[in-house]
Order: structure tokens, then C-alpha cells, then sequence
């Protein structure tokens, strides 16, 4: 099973300014609806709470402390090796992380892939950060680029990166 970060990142790297996204732009939208749907995607409650609802023909699961947390639609776990655990019932070649910072931060040790948006703008005043690629750690292995238009705030390039490793990546 490949683990997966999925986000949308600024040039300096900033994927959140007061629990929203700080761009609209309709591309990313669409790829993330593209890659996901018929998966697993885990978040946080916090990434739950901006979205405000379990996203349609996913396994949505969330990560809180909260043991009492009960969400329609949802599967609710206290940590992310139990949400991984639940994710391999179901057999899905890939699972998805989908945010937000502290998940991701948590997780990209443990992810197999990432696909980036790079949104071309710098978010001075963001405070949700993804971390920095490592270049030793991660191989681009394609990118492409789209120009803003009326429904796309600004250009970004979707990118794929996959874990370099010694060891080949198993699929369970």
C-alpha cells in the first residue's frame, strides 16, 4: 500500500492561513477530487472542521485525541498508525494524507509519495506551514504547469514526488 501526502503549498511553502486555504483555485480542486476519490484520505480535525463535511465516494478518517469525538459519515481515530491500520482493510493500492500541518509533519517520514500543487505566490501572513522536500529524500518525477485564469488565482505546477530509498517500495 503506498502512503500519500496530498497539499497544496505556497512558495514559502504555507498551506493555511486561519483554517482556510488562502487561494481558490479550481485546478487543485479537481486533481485532489481526481486522486482521491475511491480511497481512504486521513486528516486532522482541524483540516475536518475547514472542509465542514465527510467528502463523498472516500473513507474519510479523522485523527483527534478526543475519544467522545463522533462525526457522520466519519471514522474517528486516536492516532495515525491505528487510521493506517483501518486504511488497510480495505485494500486500496494508495491511501491519502490530506493535512494538515502536524499530520503532515507526522507523516512524511512514513509517505511513499507526494503530489505538491505549488501555488506561485508567497503567504506572508499564513499559519499553517508544509514541511521543506528534502532533496536527498525526495525525487521529482514530473511536473506540470497551468496558468491562472478567472478560475484559477494563480499559476501552479502539480508535482510528483516519489521517496528515494534504498529499499523498493513494497505493496501489500
Amino acid at each position: 500500500m503506498t502512503i500519500s501526502i496530498i497539499v497544496a503549498a505556497s512558495l514559502n511553502n504555507c498551506i493555511g492561513k486561519a483554517n482556510q486555504l488562502p487561494w481558490h483555485i479550481s485546478n487543485d480542486l479537481k486533481y485532489f477530487k481526481k486522486l482521491t476519490t475511491n480511497h481512504c484520505i486521513i486528516m486532522g480535525r482541524n483540516t475536518f472542521d475547514s472542509i465542514g463535511k465527510a467528502l463523498p465516494n472516500r473513507v474519510n478518517i479523522v485523527v483527534s485525541k478526543n475519544e467522545k469525538l463522533n462525526i457522520e459519515g466519519v471514522v474517528v481515530r486516536q492516532n495515525l498508525d491505528d487510521a493506517i491500520a483501518y486504511c488497510e482493510q480495505w485494500k486500496h493500492q494508495e491511501i491519502f494524507i490530506i493535512g494538515g500541518a502536524t499530520i503532515y509533519q507526522q507523516m512524511i517520514e512514513k509517505a511513499n509519495k507526494i503530489y505538491l500543487t505549488r501555488v506561485a505566490t508567497t503567504i506572508e501572513n499564513g499559519d499553517a506551514f508544509f514541511p521543506e522536500l528534502q532533496a536527498k529524500e525526495w525525487s521529482l518525477q514530473s511536473a506540470t504547469r497551468h496558468e491562472k485564469d478567472e478560475k484559477n488565482e494563480f499559476d501552479h505546477i502539480f508535482e510528483t514526488y516519489i521517496k528515494v530509498s534504498s529499499e523498493p517500495i513494497i505493496y501489500r
